[in-house]
């Protein structure tokens, strides 16, 4: 059975990036995001909805990753979903997703303020189906 395992993210940094080094010299970051979701619910009530996602990055990419993002930085993160599991020292089985990045892309430009600093755009409406009598069948005169 054919396997896939993909994660698209873009959210802001909840912390600033730290860069640690493994036995084999290899460069690793761990950060956290902040993945927001605009819904309406069924009393036309918008909410927000925040998802907190740990990510991983390892070689040069952790390095670069570290150079310039910080905390409130707003970034693209395209990854693996990973699942790790352990037991703690008072003998407890905890686990955890994670997300192992593979690519990611710097959002908001060099200078990008921090989100509390930014002026929130308003969010995309969400999309409305078709008035009664529209004939989407139509051609267009082009």
């Amino acid at each position: 059975m054919p396997n896939y395992n993909k994660v698209l993210l873009i959210g802001n940094l909840t912390r600033d990036p730290e860069l640690r080094y493994i036995p084999s010299g290899t460069a690793v970051t761990d950060f956290g995001m902040a993945v927001n979701r605009r819904f309406t619910t069924r009393e036309g009530e918008k909410r927000d909805e925040t998802c907190f996602v740990e990510v991983t990055l390892f070689g040069k990419q952790a390095q670069t990753f570290c150079d310039y993002m910080s905390k409130g930085r707003p970034v693209f993160v395209e990854g693996r979903l990973r699942f790790d599991s352990w037991t703690t020292k008072d003998g407890q089985r905890r686990s955890r997703l994670r997300v192992i990045g593979e690519r990611f892309q710097f959002l908001g430009g060099p200078g990008a303020a921090a989100p509390e600093a930014e002026e929130k755009a308003p969010a995309p409406e969400e999309e409305k189906p078709p008035e009664e009598g529209l004939d989407l069948d139509e051609e267009i005169p082009f």
